[in-house]
């Protein structure tokens, strides 16, 4: 344990000079979802590829429409079918003077078209009315010969989407550093790339350590509690942008720990345990990792800090194994640990993705409480609360104990009072950091 007391940005500013990013690797799209784009992708076709119909309808010229109304429609002959897939009307064909084709939304525009007419601004080929839809091809293959009546006219290019009116080759469709989701995966798949270049996921394991923990559906006996730190923290996890892996409790046992972690090297890129941090006699984290790795691996092992904050007085941090697999040990009262998470933890997976460390946004408000708040002199403190945007308001939640996870269910902010600040008093600007 270092005697040295450590700021908060001391503290992350060792681990994210530790962190490095994940060497990139070539995934399919699927696999893709959630990771960061390492190169500029390119555009390399034309999207759309061709001009198409934005509408169900017929593809018209222009001056054989000009003019139409329902009483005097225009009356063109129809000349055939264009169905989304379809090459135009095929080769040699093309729409001529008094003609039109029925065609599909996303079908190209047949050659001689100069505009499509929606079917509404029709009789849909049945000599009656305006058409309320097109009929199915297989329902009415009369559709596609016969006389159309056009009640509308209808100016060039209307109800065509152009070539290249969303991308054109050369276009810079995705820069590095974005994160693939579904519209980008989306965008990727329709200009052709089946494949990308992203820093994975890390994979981020969360241990929770404590005899006194039983799982959630288990019963409690006298002096038990239930796991709630692995289930919070996994989901940190996985929110932050990581794949999580959640390890059962491990007892208060140094030589059970420490196999344990052992075994989770395999699949880990990031280590978080939660409890057994602090000056206990069972501090068991502390324990088994306080020396690893320090002769057989240099530049391994864990040191143990007090730090100037509250809560999350205790951390942990270094490397284990033959990788040097960063680990995270946070304190295992649940407050404590959810606010080390987004302080520490957070900031080190997205250095991990290739992001980035600070993501959450942070806002001045003002202080809504019935009394002041007060704070320990030279620590920075986080209180639980809940931010009003309209306002700019933002109003405590619980009490300051690292205990209370009701409260911090209820919270959608951390309010900061800085180290200097020893109370802070209602209609005070305080700063908060906005956790959704």
């Amino acid at each position: 344990m270092s005697s040295t007391i450590w700021s908060v940005d001391e503290h992350l500013e060792d681990i994210l000079a530790a962190v490095k990013p994940l060497e990139p690797i070539e995934l399919q799209l699927p696999e893709a979802q959630g990771c960061v784009l390492v190169e500029d992708v390119v555009v390399e076709i034309a999207l759309p590829p061709f001009d198409n119909s934005s509408m169900d309808g017929y593809a018209v010229r222009v001056a054989d429409v000009e003019g139409a109304t329902e009483e005097f429609p225009a009356v063109l002959t129809v000349i055939g079918d264009v169905a989304a897939g379809d090459d135009g009307l095929g080769p040699g064909r093309r729409v001529g003077a008094g003609e039109a084709a029925r065609i599909m939304t996303g079908a190209p525009l047949p050659e001689g078209a100069e505009a499509v007419v929606p079917v509404e601004w029709t009789d849909g080929g049945t000599g009656e009315g305006p058409a309320a839809a097109m009929r199915a091809h297989s329902d009415a293959p009369e559709g596609a010969g016969g006389e159309v009546r056009v009640h509308r006219p209808a100016e060039a290019r209307a109800h065509v989407r152009e070539r290249g009116s969303d991308v054109r080759p050369g276009d810079l469709a995705l820069k590095a550093g974005t994160v693939i989701g579904p519209p980008q995966i989306g965008l990727l798949a329709a200009i052709g790339r089946s494949t990308v270049k992203v820093r994975p996921r890390p994979r981020v394991v969360v241990l929770s350590t404590g005899s006194e923990l039983v799982q959630p559906g288990g019963e409690l006996t006298g002096g038990q509690i239930y796991d709630s730190n692995s289930f919070a923290l996994t989901a940190a996890a996985r929110d932050a942008g990581a794949i999580a892996y959640r390890v059962g409790a491990v007892t208060d046992d140094a030589e059970t720990l420490r196999a344990t972690i052992e075994d989770q090297l395999i699949r880990a890129d990031l280590l978080v345990t939660t409890g057994g941090v602090s000056v206990g006699a069972y501090d068991v984290v502390k324990e088994a990792l306080s020396s690893v790795g320090d002769e057989d691996e240099p530049g391994g092992g864990v040191d143990f800090r007090k730090l100037a904050m509250q809560p999350g007085k205790p951390q942990g941090f270094g490397s284990i194994g033959p990788d040097h697999t960063p680990l995270l040990a946070l304190p295992g009262n649940p407050v404590s640990s959810y606010v080390s998470f987004e302080l520490f933890v957070r900031p080190a997976i997205r250095t991990l993705m290739g992001l980035p460390a600070a993501d959450r946004p942070t806002a001045k408000a003002v202080l809504v409480a019935d009394k002041a708040l007060s704070s320990p002199a030279g620590k920075r403190q986080f209180l639980r609360g809940t931010y009003d945007a309209e306002a700019g308001t933002v109003t405590p939640v619980g009490g300051s104990g690292s205990h209370l996870i009701a409260a911090l269910a209820q919270a959608d902010a951390l309010i900061v009072l800085p180290e200097d600040v020893t109370s802070a008093e209602p209609g005070s600007d305080t700063e908060v950091i906005l956790l959704r």
